[in-house]
């Protein structure tokens, strides 16, 4: 025996990745009793529920607002099993968002029957349309259970199937991006399903940044006799016999390969790099379950730091959507996504409209966020790729400043993040936020894996993307595990 390997336990659970999904995995078989090992690429916890610091300005990587936490939601009955309600403070977010275009400027709200009677006298023609839409929104469960959708159906066919103003379609887009990059794409049924969710418990904000939650879950694993692994990467999985049975991993920035041990594996990572870089090859075969799946989108972010508050401005709203004039209707959108930085529709969050915690007093934080592609800023050497973000950066500051005239001068600090830079800190394929497309082939395709010990927890499971997609996703994988080794 090695002297590392007497340094290293046999574990019960190995966690390879420490995002959202991950730590909700490690916290519950952790609380459970079980041995965990979580390991992770980065220097903190979290993946896309991450903050980073600058020049005294908390600047938040990922959350805009998390759905839901009514007393029905299933995010709630697991933070209160884990303990993260007495920890970690949620915010409620005023209103759902504001959409803007040259010809329509909205509020809409969390209400579901408030929204219907606004959209109503906006919209008198659409009356049916308006109330068929909300119905499907709020009763998408009970349509589900009774099989009454279409499995093929989606967003946009959907919308023009039952409504005819194209502003009104847009309107009812406006957070389309929280998901997709396409309406013609996106699955009607995984739609509703979030959308029903914010309708019915609103939206929250993480006080301090959704790095207090991944920091709160990675104390549960480490308060139960767990270890969280910073800065280390796994290189592989260790199958003996049809079972995983460890991997091996190093010092992310230099150091001897290790390996440990464990009874289970539960992959944090995505799945296309689960098949293609961390199993032998021999089980690289099982890609082909979800050989018609696509990456998903990525986003570009313009993280600001503000001298004062925009409120001091004029300025509003927490969540503004800014819909460019060139999008007309709901086939302009994607390709708008895929075209330039000066007219790519997007979203400004103002967090000092609540009590974030970011920012210091009488300062504040904000970001711009649009739909980003790797393939954007591939090719570029190392110069050419922080000149090309210094111009999209130019580019979005004056789009802000029109927006908000005179909120240039509150700048103090500004920073672009890029699908490259997404890829680079998750490791995701195609720097993707919110795992495979959500697509209808996306919700019938069910994949498993290869190896009955090797599991996956993260938005490329069947729950899909954003915070609570990968919050379900880890829970229930533990819950798995759990009952198979009873």
């Amino acid at each position: 025996m090695t002297k590392n390997e007497k340094r290293k336990p046999m574990y019960d659970i190995i966690v390879i990745g420490a995002g959202l999904g991950g730590l909700t995995a490690g916290a519950k078989l952790a609380k459970s009793g079980k041995k965990v090992l979580l390991i992770e690429q980065h220097d903190r916890a979290g993946g896309c529920a991450t903050t980073f610091k600058k020049k005294g300005f908390t600047l938040e990587v990922g959350l805009h607002e998390m759905d839901g936490l009514h007393p029905r939601d299933m995010k709630m009955k697991i933070f209160r099993d884990l303990g993260i309600l007495d920890t970690v403070e949620f915010v409620k977010v005023p209103a759902f968002y504001r959409f803007r275009n040259e010809r329509k400027d909205i509020v809409v709200s969390h209400d579901p029957n408030e929204m219907a009677e606004k959209l109503t006298i906006l919209f008198p023609d659409e009356k049916q349309g308006i109330k068929t839409y909300f119905y499907q929104v709020m009763n998408i469960r009970q349509i589900m259970k009774q099989k009454e959708l279409n499995p093929d159906m989606t967003v946009g066919k959907f919308l023009d199937s039952i409504i005819s103003d194209e502003d009104l379609k847009l309107i009812l887009l406006g957070n389309l991006g929280y998901f997709h990059d396409d309406p013609y794409g996106l699955s009607w049924g995984y739609y509703c399903m979030a959308q029903n969710s914010y309708y019915t418990g609103g939206g929250n904000f993480i006080k301090g940044g959704s790095q207090m939650l991944s920091n709160a879950l990675a104390d549960v694993i480490t308060d139960n006799g767990g270890e969280v692994l910073l800065n280390h990467k796994v290189t592989g999985i260790l199958v003996e016999s049809g079972l995983a049975v460890g991997v091996k991993y190093e010092k992310k920035k230099g150091g001897e390969p290790l390996q440990a041990k464990a009874k289970d594996i539960i992959a944090n990572a995505s799945i296309p790099q689960v098949a293609n870089n961390l199993l032998p090859k021999k089980y690289q075969s099982f890609r082909s379950q979800f050989s018609k799946l696509s990456p998903g989108a990525s986003l570009l972010t313009v993280y600001f730091g503000f001298s004062r508050s925009p409120k001091s401005l004029g300025h509003t709203d927490y969540s503004t959507f800014v819909y460019d004039p060139s999008v007309k209707n709901q086939a302009d959108i994607f390709s708008n996504n895929t075209g330039s930085f000066k007219t790519r529709s997007y979203s400004f969050v103002d967090y000092s409209q609540i009590d974030s915690g970011l920012a210091a007093e009488g300062k504040a934080v904000g970001a711009i966020v649009c739909m980003d592609y790797t393939d954007d800023w591939d090719n570029l050497d190392k110069q050419a790729y922080k000149t090309r973000k210094k111009e999209v950066e130019r580019i979005f500051i004056d789009r802000l400043n029109k927006l908000i005239p005179g909120i240039e001068d509150l700048i103090e600090y500004c920073e672009v993040g890029t699908a490259k830079t997404v890829q680079g800190f998750t490791m995701n394929p195609k720097g993707s936020v919110y795992g495979f497309a959500q697509t209808t082939d996306r919700a019938k395709t069910n994949i498993e894996s290869p190896l009955e010990n090797l599991h996956f927890a993260s938005a490329w499971t069947q729950t899909g993307g954003g915070f609570s997609g990968a919050i379900f996703s880890g829970y229930l994988c533990a819950i798995g595990v759990i009952r198979k080794n009873r």
